[in-house]
């Protein structure tokens, strides 16, 4: 298996930079040992115009078959031959991709002690692949590296050349070209790809294939537009593992789309309170509350919107009245949680079919949410920026309509009540506010008045004659006859 590097420079910027940023000596051919034979780093070429680094795998075919234990591409029991007269030794594979990473680890992280702004820095860059297996075809490479701003040139290499109406092998001869990537991003790029358009594998795939996925992915797989077959071919295509990588690049998308980082996104629950929550009086008044709210309603398809550990979700499937219930939140922890919960993976093929769980932002609009018939936000909107609320408004009351929609908040007047809580301190640490009463029923007037709603309010909990409640809670009802001006333009076109 055989891989150049080349990269041009001036007197100014040597192209021979290129051996700081690898850490291997433009003078010296080096030799370094692998699991499945010997990889060879070496320069054709070094000087300050142009620089080439080499990097070539010796495979050992019987390591190979003694690790493999008879697994992998030509490891059936029955093609015992296939273990030994194979493509491993001359195309580009898995294997090569892993040499990338112990040979090149540090030029892979970007580290250069010797010079630190270099790996930073975009440089002109070649890479060359003689022999690269492409299950998809040309294409396919194209599709896989031009998103990530290579020019590519993917040959066809022909079977036989003496015979051309054979017609052309599964490889390419590659050729990358690029001049605003740095070399870091390079080799990421090419520890992912080159085992996937092989589609196979030489080793097992474990639980931690998933974060070497997504460290090598990191600032270019969420947005990819192959990012799905990217994703289920690196990970073999074994479904559990691509879920789980597929569920942690959308909330890295959600982040981004977001302006915040994972950790804050994905704060819901606290990592190390992956317990059962010992629910308060409050929490179970709360629930009882919202339960009777929705049956009065005479609602049965809900969404439980910031669905949190799933405590709401459990009580409505205790009802028969709620036929469809779906839990929306943008913590896939919290949603992990809530599956441990509710035992989804030993429910009833019957009542499973009740419940659904996915993840979503509400500031977004989403047609998933569309067709309900009631959706509750329960102690979710003060955990918002005020100046995001409106996003969440349109998105609920805009946009999925629902008929009815309940939002429960904190009474910040009965704080007084908490001897626990210090003055002037909010409930809890997340929260961005906490309304009097006063302002939550001006909100949801100038809610229920854009988007043609009545409203109504209900104490929960003990309603002190002097600070109320300690939740407050207002039910939406949807104004079917008299939709707002907004509305009705949709209706008209309709």
């Amino acid at each position: 298996m055989f891989l150049t590097i080349t990269t041009t420079g001036t007197r100014e910027r040597p192209a021979t930079d290129l051996g700081f940023l690898l850490h291997k000596h433009p003078d010296k051919a080096q030799t370094f040992s692998t699991s499945y034979g010997t990889a060879h780093v070496l320069y054709p070429e070094a000087d300050a115009e142009r620089c080439t680094a080499a990097l070539l795998l010796e495979v050992d075919a019987l390591a190979l078959v003694r690790r493999g234990k008879g697994k992998g591409r030509g490891g059936a029991p029955d093609a015992a031959l296939a273990q030994y007269v194979n493509d491993r030794p001359y195309a580009a594979s898995s294997l090569l991709a892993v040499a990338v990473s112990a040979v090149f680890s540090s030029a892979m992280r970007g580290v250069c002690t010797a010079k630190p702004e270099l790996p930073s820095q975009p440089r002109p860059l070649r890479v060359e692949v003689p022999a690269l297996p492409a299950r998809g075809g040309p294409d396919l490479v194209r599709r896989l590296f031009e998103p990530l701003g290579w020019t590519v040139d993917a040959e066809p290499v022909p079977l036989d050349t003496e015979f051309p109406d054979w017609g052309d092998s599964r490889y390419v001869r590659l050729v990358l070209e690029s001049e605003t990537l740095t070399l870091a991003e390079a080799l990421r790029h090419l520890y992912v790809l080159l085992p996937v358009l092989d589609d196979a594998k030489h080793y097992w795939v474990a639980a931690d294939e998933v974060d070497k996925l997504l460290r090598a992915g990191a600032g270019w797989l969420p947005g990819h537009p192959e990012q799905k077959l990217i994703t289920s071919r690196f990970l073999s295509r074994r479904w559990s593992l691509t879920r789980q990588a597929m569920e942690r690049l959308e909330l890295v998308r959600l982040a981004e789309t977001d302006d915040s980082a994972v950790e804050e996104i994905d704060n819901a629950v606290e990592a190390e309170a992956e317990t059962e929550e010992k629910p308060t009086p409050l929490a179970v008044q709360r629930r009882d509350a919202i339960v009777a709210a929705l049956g009065a309603s005479g609602a049965a398809r809900v969404l439980d919107l910031g669905c949190g550990q799933g405590q709401l979700v459990q009580a409505l499937l205790k009802d028969p009245r709620f036929t469809e219930i779906v839990g929306v939140d943008v913590s896939m922890r919290a949603l992990t949680i809530a599956s441990r919960r509710l035992k989804l993976d030993r429910m009833g093929e019957r009542q499973a079919s009740r419940v659904t769980l996915f993840q979503g932002s509400l500031a977004y609009t989403d047609t998933r949410l569309k067709g309900y018939d009631a959706a509750v936000l329960s102690e979710v909107i003060e955990h918002l920026d005020l100046p995001r609320l409106p996003a969440l408004e349109y998105a609920v009351f805009g946009s999925a309509r629902p008929r009815t929609v309940l939002v429960t908040t904190p009474n910040v007047e009965y704080n007084v009540r908490w001897e626990t809580l210090p003055a002037g301190h909010v409930r809890h640490g997340d929260h961005r506010f906490e309304w009097t009463r006063e302002e939550f029923r001006t909100w949801a007037a100038e809610v229920a008045g854009r988007h043609g709603y009545d409203v109504d309010h209900v104490p929960v909990g003990p309603d002190d004659p002097e600070v109320g409640p300690p939740t407050q809670m207002a039910v939406f009802s949807l104004r079917t006859a008299t939709p707002s001006t907004t509305n009705e333009k949709e209706a008209k076109a309709a």
